[in-house]
């Protein structure tokens, strides 16, 4: 069972990378769907998996908020991200939420191309073969499927995944706050 005291660094990185995930992946938004509409989530088949030796636990490490505060202020800034993430969209068509969508989109990929360089974890297409050999790093490829066995393992790319490999941030002053993503605005 999860800790349901999800710090708030933690919520929001989880909620960007769901908000990604939805967008990307037909399955997992279905799943989210039925979870918002009260219905049991779908039944997952068993992944098998062999037993790999003990590895020494992790350091943990504390990520710093700053970074993901100053990602989404411009994610709103430049694409309006949270105003639509915010809205409630029940009571708009299809085609509106389509509209806005697309601007969300345009937005958050200008932003994301500024201020990073993503690049592709796999370069080989969407379905094709590979073998995966003996101390792969697990961090940047995920078995799935039937796991059993030691490797090398062979299957087919379902992702080639993402990795940044430059990032760009403004810097900040010291009196930036970065808990606040965007400004209130007051017409006079």
């Amino acid at each position: 069972m999860t800790d349901p005291n999800l710090s708030w660094p933690r919520r929001l990185s989880l909620a960007i990378g769901a908000f990604f995930s939805i967008l990307g992946d037909r399955d997992f938004a279905a799943g989210v769907e039925r979870l918002r509409s009260g219905a049991a989530p779908a039944a997952q088949a068993p992944v098998a998996t062999h037993a790999p030796a003990p590895a020494p636990a992790p350091t943990l490490k504390e990520a710093s908020p700053e970074a993901a505060l100053q990602l989404l202020g411009l994610l709103q800034r430049d694409a309006r991200f949270i105003d639509f993430v915010e809205e409630d969209i029940a009571n708009y068509s299809d085609a509106d939420i389509g509209a806005a969508a697309r601007l969300v989109h345009d937005g958050c990929r200008a932003t994301l191309r500024e201020h990073f360089t993503i690049q592709p974890v796999r370069d080989e297409a969407e379905g094709s073969r590979v073998a995966i050999a003996e101390g792969f790093d697990a961090t940047a490829i995920r078995l799935t499927g039937n796991v059993v066995g030691k490797p090398p393992f062979n299957g087919s790319i379902t992702h080639r995944g993402w990795r940044v490999a430059d990032v760009r941030l403004p810097k900040l002053t010291q009196s930036h706050n970065a808990s606040v993503l965007a400004p209130a605005e007051v017409e006079l």
